[in-house]
């Protein structure tokens, strides 16, 4: 994946909390409504049982071919990305080139059919953060906060699908995460989260919301190249099919089962299922991007999630 050198980025979509003193003390984070990340609660209590992500408070992950995938210091964002050619040679403006895609894509999407999108700021943080939803730590993931309507991600998340989930990782990958987290937006804002009771299973009402979030990152990289941003140019060039093969590859790291078998005891309890199984957050991504169409995600009306 590869953004056009000229398109503009906008930095306003993005709050940089790193380094501003994190969460403190406080309640823990309670995300109900699809507000549970791309791994969710599973992650918090697997990654805790193992001792903990282990954060070092550096966001300096690499980005696979985007350059040295430097860090932008805190801060610094709105001086350091302005265009895609900064997005292609810097982690962070890259990150910036992604959100601004993704919300570029569902402001278009919501005004063909009559409705309004309201944007949503990502939040990058090191270690804690105080949200809406109470205080989280990067062990949570990323997570979407209905309370605030906000994104939060400790951008080591990253570089941690790859060392412990074994992930080949990239941007693209990278990209779909943060459209997952988009995704919950957009069912925030036209009330699907609301009418999805809590509760765990594998046609739990959680589960269909997170598959369907995955659903909705399918079909913003189905159109990621031919969404412009608000220069009129499309930001992003090149969507490959390695590209979607690691985000694929990402999808079956992150299933319910791949997490319970690989990162917990070894056995796999569908009851406390809230994701989906690898294969079909596989399934519901592909899906999404092969039809492009997000009337397609209805994992809701599905008989069979996959």
């Amino acid at each position: 994946m590869r953004f056009d050198d000229d398109a503009g980025l906008d930095t306003s979509e993005v709050s940089d909390l790193r380094g501003g003193g994190g969460g403190g003390v406080g309640p823990r984070v309670a995300l109900g409504g699809g507000g549970l990340g791309v791994v969710g609660v599973l992650i918090y209590f697997v990654l805790s049982q193992l001792g903990g992500v282990g954060t070092t408070g550096s966001s300096d992950v690499g980005l696979g071919q985007l350059g040295s995938g430097q860090q932008v210091s805190a801060g610094s964002l709105s001086q350091e990305c302005h265009t895609g050619a900064d997005a292609n040679r810097n982690h962070d403006c890259a990150v910036v080139a992604m959100i601004n895609s993704i919300q570029d894509y569902w402001t278009d999407q919501f005004a063909r059919s009559g409705r309004t999108y309201r944007k949503a700021t990502t939040n990058f943080f090191n270690g804690s953060v105080r949200t809406g939803c109470g205080s989280a730590t990067s062990d949570t993931g990323p997570f979407y906060c209905p309370a605030d309507s906000e994104v939060y991600i400790d951008l080591s998340f990253f570089q941690e699908l790859q060392t412990r989930f074994g992930a080949e990782g990239g941007p693209f990958p990278e990209a779909y995460v943060l459209a997952h987290e988009y995704g919950h937006h957009v069912q925030d804002l036209l009330g699907t989260s609301d009418r999805v009771s809590s509760g765990s299973g594998p046609t739990s009402g959680s589960v269909r919301l997170e598959l369907q979030a995955d659903c909705y990152a399918g079909v913003w990289g189905k159109h990621a190249t031919t969404t412009p941003s608000s220069s009129g140019r499309p930001l992003i060039t090149d969507v490959t099919q390695d590209d979607v093969q690691r985000a694929l590859d990402t999808a079956s790291r992150i299933g319910d089962d791949y997490i319970q078998q690989n990162l917990g005891n070894g056995r796999i309890d569908t009851s406390q299922f809230t994701h989906g199984t690898s294969a079909q957050r596989e399934k519901w991504f592909n899906t999404g991007f092969s039809t492009g169409d997000p009337a397609r995600c209805d994992t809701f009306g599905a008989r069979d999630l996959g």
